[in-house]
């Protein structure tokens, strides 16, 4: 199974991220994260120049990103 693949938030909606979830620079390598931290089927989102870990609210990932 391929993990879920990495989705861009909108930065207009960064208040929803920041601070709250884990996160990670855009020059960091998802692969790695996944395979280290957060596991294959963690939600990740891109926002601005980080990528956020939002696995604990689904909705930001299904609803709010593309």
């Amino acid at each position: 199974m391929n993990p879920p693949r990495v989705k861009t938030l909108p930065v207009k909606l960064a208040y929803k991220v920041s601070g709250t979830f884990p996160n990670f620079s855009h020059t960091g390598s998802v692969t790695g994260m996944r395979k280290l931290y957060y596991g294959p089927a963690a939600l990740l989102v891109r926002c601005g120049s980080w990528i956020y870990n939002v696995t604990s609210r689904p909705d930001i990932y299904t609803r709010l990103a593309h």
